[in-house]
């Protein structure tokens, strides 16, 4: 079985087999959740300095912060699981 991987922004790729959910970080739930992985060392800062607009949460109770929309997020999972194996050109990023 081929490991699919997902562009979350600036080269930073995630195991789609590996992920949960795909969350806004606007509610407080949502930023009680970066807390408590950033005080347990769960905590996978992916946006490159730029602003917070999705959290990915993965099977292992890491959490990843991507600087991409969920729904852009959201539209390549479903590609990639659609089309196993393959991965977006430049273009489709």
């Amino acid at each position: 079985m081929p490991i699919n991987l997902i562009n979350i922004g600036y080269g930073n790729l995630v195991s789609a087999s590996r992920i949960i959910a795909i969350v806004a970080p606007e509610s407080a739930p949502s930023k009680r959740l970066i807390s408590y992985a950033r005080d347990n060392s769960l905590l996978i800062d992916a946006t490159c300095g730029r602003r917070t607009r999705a959290i990915i949460v993965t099977d292992s109770n890491h959490i990843i912060l991507s600087a991409l929309l969920p729904e852009t997020i959201s539209t390549r999972f479903d590609y990639t699981k659609r089309n196993p194996g393959e991965q977006l050109d430049e273009q489709g990023d």
